[in-house]
C-alpha cells in the first residue's frame, strides 16, 4: 500500500502544483479586465478572458511603439515621468533592470556559474548579472563580476554578490537546466555534458 501510494503521489503532485501555478498566473491575468469598460466586459465571467486581453494588450503595445511614431511618443512620456518626483527614481530604476533582463543583446542572466557560498567549502549556482560599476568599481581591485544568488526552493528570491571572477567556474548548463537543478533542491540533475558521456562510455568499454 505505502508503494502505490508514493506513486500516486508522483503522478497527482506534478500535476496539481501545475494546475495551482496557471490557475494563479490565469487568475491575475483576468484581473486586467479592469481596463476595459464596463460596456464591453461580458456580463459571465469566463475564464482566462483576462489573460487573452493581457497578451493582446502587450502585443499590440509592442507594435505599436516599434515605429518611428511609436518611438517618439514612448521618449516623450518617459520625459513626463522623468520629471515627477518620487515617480522618476522608481520608472527609472525599475526600466534599467527590465531592460538588462529582457534585452537581447544583454548578458543577464546568460550564465550559470559555480561559487563558493557560503564559505569556502560549500558550493552553490549562481548566475552572472554582469561587472560592478559607478563608485563601487574603484574600491575593488582586481577583476570582479556581479553574480546572482537564487534561494531554494524559490529563486526569485535571492543575494546580490561581487566576487573576483578567477573564484568562479563556469558551468557546461544552461540557465533553464540551472534553475530546474536549483527549484529541485539538487534532486533534477541536468544531463551529462559530451566530455562525461564520453567518458562513461569508456568507463563502460573496459568493464
Amino acid at each position: 500500500m505505502r508503494k502505490y501510494f508514493i506513486t500516486g503521489l508522483l503522478v497527482l503532485v506534478p500535476l496539481a502544483i501545475t494546475a495551482w501555478v496557471l490557475n494563479l498566473v490565469i487568475g491575475t491575468l483576468d484581473q486586467s479586465l479592469v481596463l476595459v469598460p464596463k460596456e464591453w466586459q461580458p456580463h459571465t465571467h469566463i475564464p482566462g478572458l483576462g489573460a487573452i486581453i493581457t497578451l493582446a494588450i502587450v502585443f499590440l503595445t509592442g507594435l505599436l511603439t516599434n515605429n518611428l511614431v511609436g518611438k517618439w511618443v514612448v521618449r516623450m512620456w518617459e520625459r513626463v515621468l522623468h520629471r515627477i518626483p518620487v515617480v522618476n527614481s522608481i520608472y527609472g530604476s525599475v526600466k534599467q533592470v527590465s531592460d538588462t533582463l529582457f534585452s537581447s543583446s544583454g548578458n543577464a542572466f546568460r550564465k550559470a556559474v559555480l561559487i563558493p557560498y557560503p564559505h569556502e567549502n560549500a558550493y552553490t549556482i549562481a548566475f552572472l548579472t554582469g561587472v560592478p560599476g559607478g563608485d563601487v568599481a574603484n574600491h575593488l581591485a582586481g577583476d570582479y563580476v556581479s553574480v546572482y544568488v537564487p534561494t531554494t526552493p524559490n529563486p526569485t528570491s535571492g543575494f546580490f554578490l561581487m566576487m573576483e571572477r578567477s573564484r568562479t567556474v563556469e558551468l557546461d548548463m544552461t540557465v533553464d537546466e540551472a534553475l530546474k537543478y536549483i527549484v529541485s533542491m539538487g534532486v533534477v540533475a541536468p544531463p551529462p555534458t559530451s566530455a562525461q558521456a564520453s567518458q562513461a562510455a569508456a568507463l563502460a568499454a573496459v568493464d
